[in-house]
């Protein structure tokens, strides 16, 4: 999340609005964006509601086993349709923003 937050300004020339959505309370996402300085739309999902819509579940690899959201990169575009996806079941692999900017330059 570093990097997207490093890559705001490209990927606002582009039309992308990051968001970021988590299983943490809304106060624990808060404390986040507050010390690692982020700035971008950071979501609350303690309940897992949109992280199952999106088939993100990551079942029991979180603290005390519980269930977290795997991470997943996705381009919407504004009727909401998921025009580009990148999952993995790595907890520590992300999409770089070059790699999201090259692909939003393709979609219509």
């Amino acid at each position: 999340m570093r990097s997207i937050q490093k890559n705001l300004n490209q990927f606002s020339a582009v039309g992308i609005r990051p968001v970021a959505i988590s299983v943490d309370t809304p106060e624990e996402s808060r404390d986040l964006c507050r010390k690692a300085g982020y700035t971008f739309t950071f979501l609350s999902d303690p309940d897992l509601e949109a992280i199952k819509g999106y088939d993100l579940v990551h079942k029991g690899q979180g603290e005390k086993g519980h269930d977290v959201a795997r991470p997943g990169e996705f381009l919407v575009d504004a009727k909401g349709i998921v025009r580009w996806r990148m999952l993995t079941e790595n907890l520590w692999v992300r999409a770089r923003p070059e790699q999201i900017l090259e692909v939003a330059k393709t979609l219509p």
